[in-house]
């Protein structure tokens, strides 16, 4: 499907009016562009550690909005939205208030992306996505297929990556480290597309338990869970905030679990590290990252502030793993 984009050109000052003047119209689908930077309760709502420098802001802002190329005659409701922006003149700055327009089209963005996930293995773990075939090859690994779906997680980010070898350290063990319970019980926090909590399975771990802000998650672990042959009831999923909601944190269980992964976010982390202890068994680990390089000592003061002795730290590209044990 083709559509027509109409961009007006104003200032941030303006921008809301414009949008209220838009919707308003009946116009829906509206695109605000600026370099006003996040506030840092925007950024924790992001699954992102830092942004990308922008440009300086200047005060100017672009208001899109996107009308359908059928052959329609939308010259009437043009005029409209602009005799609604010169009205607005007499309100706010509406900067030069220009018109710009352009054609686009439908995008399978939701299917589209898969170009760039394939099959992969961390050490002796293939993570396939579901829509490819195993390489004959790769028979012997211990497979995970993955379809994130509308959730965060195939397992390719660095962070991810660094969560699963200490998962696999930690539950089924290697030459150094022989495993130091049979079939732990996992916490996975912000589980995403249940890919952390699906390799700790697959590892040995006997249940997983996760927890998610976004309730979009409970479908892609169901159906991740489902692909992978894995029993329902070996896994408990909630949607809440774990840092500050106390029904959920007993929900989950205190005291009960040898393992807590957390692939999040360093600004989550820090926060959440004082409730971490009262969730772990004595001499349980904190599998952690999402941590970027320049934050690395802030996490790890944050830990260590909650009572837990760290005990590994490592390193993939820019991002840091910490693990720390309850004592």
């Amino acid at each position: 499907m083709k559509w027509k984009k109409y961009t007006i050109e104003t200032t941030t000052e303006a921008e809301d009016f414009m949008s209220s003047m838009l919707m308003e119209l009946g116009i829906e689908g509206i695109e605000i562009e600026d370099n006003v930077p996040l506030t840092k309760e925007d950024q924790a709502d992001m699954f992102i550690d830092f942004l990308p420098e922008l440009p300086p802001d200047e005060g100017i802002s672009r208001v899109s909005f996107y009308l359908e190329d059928d052959g329609s005659d939308y010259g009437a409701l043009l005029k409209q939205v602009k005799l609604g922006l010169e009205g607005l003149r007499d309100t706010v700055d509406v900067g030069s208030g220009t018109i710009t327009s352009s054609e686009t089209e439908d995008l399978d963005w939701i299917n589209n992306w898969k170009q760039f996930f394939s099959s992969f293995t961390i050490g002796d773990i293939l993570i396939k996505p579901t829509w490819e075939q195993p390489n004959p090859e790769d028979a012997d690994k211990l497979m995970i297929e993955i379809d994130p779906g509308i959730s965060f997680g195939t397992g390719k980010h660095e962070t991810t990556q660094l969560c699963i070898r200490e998962l696999d350290k930690y539950i089924r063990g290697n030459e150094g480290n022989p495993p130091a319970w049979e079939h732990p019980r996992v916490l996975d926090v912000g589980f995403g597309s249940g890919i952390l909590s699906i390799v700790a399975l697959k590892l040995g771990a006997g249940t997983v338990v996760g927890t998610d802000l976004d309730r979009d998650c409970l479908i892609s672990v169901r159906d991740n869970m489902q692909v992978n042959r894995l029993a329902p009831e070996l896994g408990a999923f909630y949607v809440g905030n774990l840092i500050d909601d106390e029904a959920l944190q007993e929900k989950v269980g205190r005291e009960s679990f040898e393992i807590v992964v957390a692939n999040i976010l360093a600004d989550v982390i820090i926060p959440m590290a004082p409730v971490i202890p009262g969730l772990l068994k004595k001499g349980g680990v904190f599998i952690t990252s999402g941590i970027i390089d320049f934050k690395e000592q802030e996490v790890r003061a944050a830990i260590e502030a909650a009572g837990l002795a760290v005990i590994e730290v490592n390193h993939q590209g820019e991002w840091v793993n910490i693990t720390a044990r309850r004592e």
